[in-house]
């Protein structure tokens, strides 16, 4: 349809579509992003319904977050040599399928594989759509266009306990999945009707070493954080994959410093401002992940109310921070990102210590202030920090700057699980006396001491992110200033 151009910007016929195109894109990123933490408030449910300890059901939503984590880069990668849009299109349709398959899941292992395949289809899609963006929309309109992308990816992140428990209780859990097939479908649909054909493919070679190494990284690292959980952390094996996963990361660098042709643009993290809002986006979505995977716990086991009512309770998150975030983007346009994303993270601070003080007996209208004030919280720091993030990059690298992002992200929702599991299994442990790995019958006291703790980290892990973020405002003052005489 546009082989006659020499880019999609050239092209009218597209640049009347672009907006269409930027709705198929964000769909299957909604979904994509919904799906790492939808499952969460499946899995008192699926715990119950498949007779398994919380440590071992966890892995439904880990395994999705390890397989997008071990290949976002290779996808990413190999849509520059063959075409993003043509991965993206590849990844729309396993997604589908992967949805399909979770839904007729009987067993936690046919469950975990399905899942593995929705993943893939999901890092195909996630990989590329950035890039996509960056290639179709004017210069003018791109950061808005990527901040409404920014804006679906962390809503899909954090909407999912809340949708989630209303999909469970009308329909059932396996409506968590078959719900993204007729959506999915839709897209797909919309998408053979806009979206044109790639223009640019870049001849290069896979860089086969440094994406085995990186996958064993991923592979090595996660499963010995979460088995660890089970097992105990002085578990030979789960040293040696420790031990594994810090060997891969050592020498996947010094290969990719060496490589013309790299897996990770490592140059990027060259520029101070562009590492450290890659950092607190990690440090924010991994505190955000501790929430997502207690939350449902505690409004399900020691609120007691049902998965129905406790994602009426947990939308207040994903409402009060789609109603903020594009008011933040507006806004940082007018006073500059960092003052917002400071605000943001003091606001998250404040909401994760409210939620640590949090019991049995706490008034819905308490709890309910704290989730609303996390949301709030997290609209005013993403689209900000999205927007420092592709700022800070050359135009030739968004794309690589994209992927990074993305994996970055989806790295935080791992390790926030892990961070959160860990901590809880740790506390109620110490508390019951032996070594504990679920809900204790008839002991709401245990869990509450485990979640008291875990949100007291979360909120630290959000102080520490806000300490960055008022470093950043600080320097990015100071060469303001500077720069001002000179152009006086």
């Amino acid at each position: 349809m546009s082989s006659t151009f020499a880019s999609y910007q050239e092209d009218a016929v597209i640049q009347k579509k672009r907006w269409l195109i930027l709705v198929v894109l964000n769909l299957f990123t909604f979904m994509s992003t919904l799906d790492g933490s939808i499952v969460n408030i499946a899995l008192p449910v699926l715990s119950k319904q498949l007779g398994l300890p919380i440590a071992q059901i966890e892995w439904v939503t880990t395994g999705y977050l390890m397989a997008i984590c071990t290949v976002i880069l290779f996808f990413g990668k190999l849509g520059d040599m063959i075409g993003k849009i043509r991965i993206f299109r590849w990844g729309t349709y396993i997604f589908i399928l992967g949805s399909l398959l979770c839904g007729f899941s009987s067993s936690l292992q046919f469950l975990i594989i399905a899942r593995i395949i929705q993943a893939l289809g999901a890092s195909m899609t996630m990989a590329n759509s950035q890039g996509i963006i960056t290639d179709i929309f004017p210069a003018k309109e791109r950061g808005k266009a990527l901040g409404l992308i920014g804006t679906f990816v962390s809503l899909g992140s954090i909407a999912g306990p809340s949708v989630g428990g209303i999909i469970i209780s009308s329909l059932g859990w396996e409506y968590i999945f078959w719900v993204n097939v007729p959506i999915g479908l839709i897209a797909v649909f919309i998408g053979w009707k806009v979206l044109p054909a790639d223009l640019v493919k870049v001849k290069a070679k896979v860089d086969a070493p440094g994406s085995l190494l990186f996958a064993v990284f991923i592979v090595a690292l996660f499963a010995g954080l979460l088995l660890g959980q089970q097992a105990g952390y002085g578990n030979l094996w789960i040293i040696l994959s420790l031990v594994l996963a810090a060997a891969a990361f050592i020498l996947f660098l010094r290969i990719e410093l060496k490589r013309d042709q790299p897996l990770l643009e490592l140059s990027l993290f060259k520029n101070p401002l562009f590492s450290v809002s890659i950092l607190c986006g990690f440090l924010v979505f991994s505190a955000n992940f501790c929430f997502n995977i207690i939350a449902p716990f505690y409004a399900q086991n020691m609120l007691n109310l049902s998965p129905f009512s406790a994602g009426f309770l947990l939308m207040l998150f994903p409402i009060c921070m789609v109603v903020v975030a594009p008011i933040s983007g507006a806004l940082s346009d007018k006073l500059g990102s960092e003052p917002l994303t400071f605000a943001g993270l003091i606001v998250m601070v404040i909401a994760q210590f409210g939620l640590a003080a949090l019991h049995d007996g706490s008034s819905l209208w308490i709890v309910g202030i704290w989730i609303a004030m996390l949301g709030i919280g997290s609209g005013l720091f993403q689209s900000p920090n999205n927007s420092l993030v592709m700022s800070q990059v050359p135009r030739t690298q968004l794309g690589s700057a994209g992927s990074v992002n993305s994996l970055v992200r989806n790295v935080g929702m791992v390790v926030g699980i892990t961070i959160a599991t860990t901590t809880l299994f740790h506390v109620m442990s110490s508390k019951a006396g032996h070594r504990v790995t679920g809900l204790v019958p008839d002991r709401p006291d245990i869990f509450l001491s485990g979640m008291h703790t875990v949100f007291t980290v979360s909120s630290c892990i959000c102080l520490a992110a806000a300490l960055l973020t008022g470093w950043r405002m600080y320097h990015a003052y100071s060469v303001r200033r500077k720069q001002a005489p000179s152009k006086g």
